[in-house]
């Protein structure tokens, strides 16, 4: 498409890369190599033919014939040439007879305007004029400024010769591949945990729900993409909790708002009821009759007292324990006073068993447990004596010899507005969350509750 761009994978980019960086890294090597090689060859023959330009040099120092010494000295190369060169440029001397003798000005040659400079010179595969052909040239200045030139032929066997071996590009070129190969192999783990980390991030983006069991390599990448992985659904796992929590804060306050509009129907229509009979007909109700309707008047009105309080203890302890100040208390002084106020209300025997115990918690709600516990007691267990016993780290047993309650309803006694004898609560005057409170103040002060019948009611929990 026209205007559209060409997106590589980050797989195809990394490795792209890495082939680029490899390929160049080897092919400078072998550039580098194979001209070190030629060079190193090409230093060898001008070394071979130095040495037999020195030879006769020597020779002519001693005042032996030119054409003696070619006639009767060993050639390195086959069809070698030999030239004598002066000091003004001019060739002297050419075994090459075959050819017109060369002429002009040869001091501007390579390897001689060298082996002037330097003592030795050599070219490569320069063109002869005179002969119409290429020659490797090695020059040696003599003392007397005559320079000797030796030329072989650059021919196919020479350049066979002072070719670089192949055998090391080969060599360089299966490294190549080989690391091509492991650079692909390496990419290819980096690309997958890159993609497993983008499906992850995609799916985290729609809300879905992530599992751990993604399979990431075993690496250092793949360690840190598990993490990111196992964090992530830490995280998520302890959000759905959150939500759930809050849902079931949610639903409980409609259940307790519910429950509270029930609750609340009777006493003030009943309050009503009375106070319409004393408004409307007061000259038809007696004396007796009318203190009557004020005791219902009182004790309802109470009722709804109690209601509102306990109400306010469940919405103060469901905001939270963060918001429920703690301070050191003497359970032991708490205990005997709540014990105390509660003898003036009841003829059963209250007996308290427990060492000297302080602990940091909420003065009001301790209160509320025992005194709870104390009034569920009195109001429904029918029995004598009520036994309050501790131990040293802090072990609550509250216990009656009362009826007890029937095994099916245990498990439910702690929820909100949960009444075994609901026409007999109401009487009693309870609002259905004495217990709840008793559990939720228990567990704001690090336990739980636990309830058995034994011979009456007995509770179990743990303050510290």
């Amino acid at each position: 498409m026209a205007g559209s761009k060409i997106r590589f994978s980050f797989h195809s980019r990394v490795l792209l890369l890495v082939l680029t960086m490899s390929w160049l890294l080897v092919g400078t090597f072998m550039v580098f190599q194979y001209r070190r090689e030629k060079a190193f060859k090409e230093q060898l023959l001008d070394c071979e033919l130095q040495m037999h330009n020195r030879r006769i040099l020597d020779d002519i120092s001693r005042g032996v014939s030119i054409d003696s010494i070619i006639d009767h000295i060993g050639s390195p190369l086959d069809n070698l040439r030999i030239s004598l060169i002066d000091n003004a440029g001019n060739v002297i001397f050419d075994n090459n007879d075959s050819t017109p003798f060369p002429s002009g000005d040869h001091n501007s040659r390579p390897e001689v305007i060298e082996a002037r400079k330097s003592g030795i010179g050599h070219s490569v595969s320069r063109y002869s004029v005179s002969d119409n052909c290429s020659y490797f040239y090695s020059a040696m200045r003599g003392d007397d400024g005559i320079v000797i030139r030796s030329a072989a032929p650059y021919t196919h066997s020479l350049q066979e010769v002072l070719k670089a071996d192949s055998s090391i590009l080969w060599i360089m070129i299966a490294f190549a591949i080989v690391l091509s190969l492991a650079s692909y192999v390496a990419s290819h783990k980096i690309s997958l945990s890159i993609r497993r980390l983008n499906l992850f991030a995609e799916k985290a983006e729609k809300g879905e729900r992530i599992y751990n069991d993604e399979a990431f390599p075993h690496d250092e990448l793949g360690s840190i993409a598990s993490h990111i992985v196992r964090l992530y659904i830490q995280r998520d796992e302890q959000h759905r909790e959150a939500l759930r929590q809050e849902k079931d804060k949610i639903r409980l306050k409609k259940q307790l708002t519910n429950n509270i509009n029930h609750e609340l129907k009777t006493p003030v229509a009943s309050i009503l009821v009375c106070l319409e009979l004393l408004r409307d007909h007061p000259e038809m109700l007696s004396e007796e009759k009318k203190r009557e309707l004020n005791d219902r008047i009182f004790a309802n009105a109470q009722r709804l007292n109690s209601l509102l309080k306990d109400v306010a203890a469940i919405t103060r302890m469901d905001e939270g324990e963060e918001m429920i100040e703690k301070a050191p208390v003497d359970l032991a002084e708490l205990v005997n006073d709540v014990v105390a106020e509660e003898r003036l209300r009841t003829s059963m025997n209250i007996t308290v068993d427990m060492p000297q115990l302080k602990i940091n918690g909420n003065r009001q709600l301790l209160e509320s447990i025992f005194r709870n516990l104390i009034d569920n007691a009195i109001s429904y267990s029918g029995g004598s004596e009520i036994v309050i016993k501790a131990d040293n780290e802090g072990n609550f047993t509250v216990s009656d010899n009362g009826c007890g309650v029937p095994d099916e309803h245990l498990p439910h006694i702690f929820e909100r507005f949960y009444r075994i004898d609901k026409g007999r609560s109401r009487a009693a005057g309870g609002t259905g969350l004495g217990l709840s409170i008793v559990r939720n103040a228990v567990g704001i002060h690090g336990s739980d509750i636990s309830v058995t019948n034994d011979g009456g009611l007995q509770f179990r929990f743990r303050l510290h």
